[in-house]
């Protein structure tokens, strides 16, 4: 399983990549590879403040749907267009051209919390 080591991450298997005080979301390898064929993603959170662990949108596989969380507080600044027109972006490059959202950190001490790539592993005995 990929966890590159330049992200922090979230026990709901949400990844967070820093550039400067904004930040890239998306899920994880491991994360897109339990829920299966992804088929559908809705976020409609742009332009909102969402608190860390607070729903940022959905995303539907064959078999489930499942919320996405907020790994730390902040304005979700942007939306990926292109997961929302081709949802099986995130299946093949989740890491890459499959983030979800763009974020403006509102409290960057709540990146302490996160895990590293490390603690992602022991956390999903990769």
């Amino acid at each position: 399983m990929n966890v590159p080591e330049n992200l922090l991450y979230t026990e709901d298997h949400e990844w967070l990549k820093l550039a400067g005080n904004e930040a890239y979301v998306g899920i994880t390898e491991f994360a897109q590879s339990q829920l299966g064929d992804i088929v559908f993603i809705e976020i409609e959170t742009e332009g909102m403040n969402l608190a860390k662990h607070e729903t940022f949108g959905t995303i539907e596989a064959v078999k489930t749907v499942s919320d996405m969380f907020m790994p730390v507080s902040g304005e979700v600044l942007e939306v990926n267009s292109k997961v929302l027109d081709h949802p099986e972006i995130v299946n093949s490059d989740s890491f890459g051209e499959g983030w979800m959202i763009k974020i403006s950190l509102s409290d960057p001490g709540e990146l302490k919390q996160l895990l590293s790539p490390a603690d992602y592993r022991k956390h999903t005995g990769a």
